[in-house]
């Protein structure tokens, strides 16, 4: 299984309620959080043949950034 982490401004509650149909809804994803204590916001997730891109794009789509860090 494979482990990406992004720099987000997924901040409180309301934004991972927004964000949980698109990351639930790819099938790539098995498990996925979002750290909104950290200041960077980071979003870790876990599975099989994630496109860092396309989901930066999805994300994107509904207002959030995500860019993937090392």
């Amino acid at each position: 299984m494979k482990t990406l982490k992004f720099k987000t401004n997924i901040n409180c509650e309301a934004c991972v309620a927004k964000v949980t149909p698109v990351l639930n809804g790819n099938t790539s994803v098995e498990k996925w959080e979002v750290d909104t204590k950290n200041p960077e916001k980071i979003l870790t997730i876990e599975g099989e043949r994630i496109n860092p891109q396309e989901l930066a794009e999805s994300l994107e789509k509904i207002g959030y950034k995500a860019e993937e860090i090392q």
